[in-house]
């Protein structure tokens, strides 16, 4: 099952093909809102001030609310842009952002407007994409679920029992921990009141797959097929697998899973590996968090060059931009997660 996603942050629309979709799946619209309620901006003063809708209208794939085995189009329209607010930056890219690689990629025909192809506003489509692939995967017994691990260096809770991550979905700011939550916010209206921007982290699981999924070569790793989805998602920085970076301070007899046998079923007593050995599953929990960089688009005074001259100058970003990125990107995450579950499982 391969996924395109096509449009612009400014554009008429924007949306998701969906191509190698099991015929039959009768499909859940109510869960597709759901999950781009989620994500949605202008909820509070978390996020950005832009609201959109995102009614998705399904263009082919579907007949009489079932699949058809044909190519799925969801498209989303856009409505609440101020286009205008980027005309001051069309020459001048900011700094981390795409405007610059994307200027060279595309010979100068970038559409500058909110960010083009390469804005947040294409994660909505890869929300109601990743829907559809957890519906798949609910019907083999597999769910996907995360939490913000943390943000600007505030951390929630550790996640002890990856069956607390379904609780966790219904919040509007998903932590394990509400205070440790209150805090993050905090930072978060700091960095906003000062014109600035914070970055964070999301532990992610994707709970049932069976082992003896994937390889130890290039094109099957387990860890390679969802590093590639992930690293897809905008902001996206880094990918840790089970104990990920903290596995460089242990010795191997901390470091190993050992092996159990727990009503019937061989597991493993701990999960530094996040349930992949050799890039193959091996029936526990696949366990991942992804660093998430600050939001580039901020208020403070940033240097940069004028394309068209040549020189280097300053810029001061105007619009309206999200202070953090990290809270509305849990079900993007989970989304890319499931697309990638998929992929392993040979859907």
């Amino acid at each position: 099952m391969r996924h395109i996603i096509f449009g612009e942050s400014h554009g008429s629309a924007i949306g998701v093909v969906l191509e190698g979709v099991p015929a039959g799946l009768e499909l859940d619209m109510e869960g597709i809102r759901a999950q781009l309620a989620r994500r949605a901006t202008g909820k509070n003063s978390l996020s950005t001030a832009r609201k959109e809708k995102d009614e998705v209208q399904v263009l082919s794939g579907v007949f009489e609310g079932k699949t058809t085995g044909a190519p799925l189009t969801m498209v989303i329209a856009n409505g609440d842009q101020h286009s205008s607010d980027y005309e001051a930056i069309r020459y001048t890219p900011r700094p981390s952002h795409g405007d610059y690689a994307g200027y060279v990629k595309s010979g100068g025909c970038l559409d500058y407007r909110g960010g083009g192809h390469f804005s947040g506003r294409l994660t909505a489509p890869l929300a109601a994409a990743g829907t559809v692939a957890r519906q798949i995967l609910a019907e083999r017994g597999i769910w996907v679920g995360a939490h913000i691990s943390s943000i600007y260096g505030i951390c929630d809770a550790a996640l002890e029992d990856v069956e607390d991550l379904q609780a966790v979905a219904d919040k509007e700011f998903p932590v394990l921990d509400d205070a440790k939550g209150e805090e993050m916010r905090q930072a978060i209206l700091e960095a906003k009141s000062e014109m600035d921007s914070v970055g964070g982290a999301i532990e992610c699981a994707v709970v049932g797959l069976p082992a003896g999924l994937g390889g130890p070569d290039f094109g099957c790793n387990v860890e390679g097929i969802f590093a590639q989805h992930l690293f897809a998602v905008p902001a996206v920085k880094g990918v840790d697998f089970g104990a990920g970076v903290a596995l460089s301070l242990m010795r191997g007899s901390e470091a190993n899973d050992p092996f159990a046998v727990r009503d019937g079923r061989i597991v493993t007593a701990t999960n530094h590996a996040g349930g992949i050995n050799g890039g193959i599953t091996n029936g526990m929990p696949v366990t991942f968090e992804v660093t998430m960089r600050p939001t580039p688009s901020i208020a403070l005074p940033q240097r940069s060059v004028d394309l068209r001259t040549g020189e280097e100058t300053e810029i001061t970003v105007k619009g309206r931009h999200d202070p953090c990125i990290v809270h509305r990107a849990v079900p993007v995450i989970e989304a890319a997660a499931a697309l990638a579950a998929c992929t392993v499982l040979g859907i």
